[in-house]
């Protein structure tokens, strides 16, 4: 069982905690605070605010709920062990952020990174490019069952490939995140996909099916859009293609013997080996394939000129853990071939970190409880159900940093409710994936904000209107809901004579 699976485990069997001592106004005080010095930080800040500035504004939240906790008879203990509980649970989240640092430097290094880039640039043209990225992060994200995979494997190449192409990086990223979204959602070996049907007390493979209603025409207006987009793209990067390629394969070895380690790594965890450990395996599978194909870009990396054992062996470890950058005729490509290995990973390790922290103290104090029903008490239609559901995993999604809580919590919650309307469990494990699984990416400061774009090297800012899978996935599901589209109803069993 992967990190990511155990976690979501943990996350299933986890007791939400309930304060009858604090009110819906209390419980939403921490979050206004946060919104609005979050707002405010990043009109000073900008694109720096993630350097570190937002993230102590998430302290500054936590501190502002562990007051509200205080007045409402909270002891600083029990707010700690909730906290404590959520850095637990992102253990796993840290440790493969570390390695994907880890596995962009070696495969940077050994040339993987810019052969992906030398053939993709051949296959593709900005016309087809965005719409090509949806479907070919869907099929990877349905046989690995892993957004965070593919956005660490392929997803990096193609936002260079894009990059190389003169594509906005959050275009790119976007197309990147809605295929990697869409069949992370759709795919039996997805965690979330299992959680959902766990907490509304479902069924796998019918909640599968279910979801295909609202999925399948999202991800069709998705690809529509970005063929739409592809037609307005202005060519230029297309022109110079020839110049690129020719920059690329003067610096680097390209062969096809260089994709034997992208293919190994997904061929692990298609295999369901541990996500660490096939990113640990196509680590130093990079840094072999360095030593043998780019001797000499090691040696320099490694501070000499001819490759030996000593400057072997601190290339290899800088392209691992430092940052990396290789130098080349185009000053253009120069910022594409870097990477900052594990140290470029920490300020979103230290940002997911802050998030548990303000998480964990809403939970501390049972303001993420208290929030939840007072979404539910508004459902007073079948519609107004849905879309408190809707609202209550988003609302999730931001105040507790956390894609497994906002599907936890809300499950719970809602499920005797839709029972009680005559309602299939169907309904609201595909809302919650609807809603809580693939808007957790668009949340700068939620574990998936965090991570993809870290990982992308892309701002959640830039990238968040092109995910357009992500954000009109909820939208469609209340459009359903609305029109009594696919409405499950509980089969009534016969009574027994």
């Amino acid at each position: 069982m992967s990190k990511k699976t155990k976690k979501a485990k943990y996350r299933q069997d986890e007791e939400i905690i309930e304060n009858i001592e604090l009110n819906i106004w209390e419980a939403l005080i921490p979050v206004v605070a946060l919104v609005g010095m979050l707002a405010y930080n990043v009109y000073v800040f900008g694109d720096d605010a993630l350097s570190g500035s937002n993230q102590f504004i998430l302290l500054l939240g936590g501190a502002v709920a562990a007051v509200v906790g205080f007045f409402n008879k909270v002891s600083y203990k029990r707010m700690l062990a909730e906290v404590a509980e959520n850095v637990r649970s992102t253990t796993g989240a840290l440790l493969i952020l570390l390695m994907v640092g880890a596995l962009s430097g070696t495969w940077l290094v050994s040339g993987i990174i810019p052969a992906m880039i030398y053939y993709g640039l051949q296959i593709l043209n900005p016309t087809i490019f965005l719409a090509a990225c949806v479907i070919i992060c869907a099929i990877i994200s349905i046989a690995t069952g892993s957004s965070w995979t593919t956005a660490a494997t392929v997803g990096i190449a193609l936002v260079g490939i894009g990059d190389a192409l003169g594509i906005s990086l959050g275009m790119t990223a976007g197309a990147v995140l809605s295929g990697a979204y869409f069949g992370d959602k759709m795919s039996p070996l997805s965690d979330t996909t299992n959680l959902a049907p766990a907490m509304a007390g479902g069924e796998l493979f019918s909640h599968i099916r279910y979801m295909g209603w609202t999925t399948i025409p999202t991800v069709s207006v998705t690809l529509l859009v970005f063929i739409i987009i592809g037609f307005t793209l202005d060519p230029v990067g297309v022109a110079d293609t020839g110049a690129i390629l020719n920059t690329i394969s003067s610096t680097f070895t390209i062969n096809g013997w260089l994709f034997i380690v992208p293919v190994a790594v997904i061929f692990m965890i298609v295999k369901k080996a541990p996500p660490l450990l096939g990113l640990l395996v196509g680590t130093l599978l990079g840094g072999v394939f360095a030593l043998i194909f780019q001797p000499d870009i090691v040696a320099k990396i490694g501070g000499g000129e001819l490759l030996d054992f000593a400057t072997g062996y601190k290339g290899i470890l800088n392209a691992i853990t430092v940052d990396t950058a290789i130098a080349t005729p185009d000053p253009a490509l120069n910022d594409l071939f870097s990477s900052g290995g594990m140290a470029g990973m920490l300020g979103t390790i230290w940002l997911i970190v802050c998030a548990m922290v303000f998480g964990g103290i809403m939970d501390g104090i049972g303001a993420l409880e208290r929030i939840t029903k007072s979404l539910l008490s508004m459902a007073k239609t079948t519609f107004g159900l849905f879309a408190s559901t809707v609202g209550s995993c988003l609302a999730l999604n931001v105040t507790a940093s956390d894609q497994y809580l906002a599907l936890v919590v809300p499950g719970k919650m809602f499920a005797k409710a839709y029972e009680e309307r005559g309602l299939a469990p169907e309904n609201l494990s595909r809302t919650l994936e609807d809603s809580g699984t693939v808007t957790s990416v668009l949340v700068p400061w939620n574990t998936c904000g965090a991570y993809h774009s870290g990982v992308l090297g892309v701002a959640v800012g830039d990238y968040f209107f092109y995910a357009i899978f992500n954000w009109l996935s909820p939208f469609m599901t209340l459009f359903f809901a609305a029109f009594q589209i696919k409405i499950k109803q509980l089969v009534q069993q016969p009574a027994k004579a």
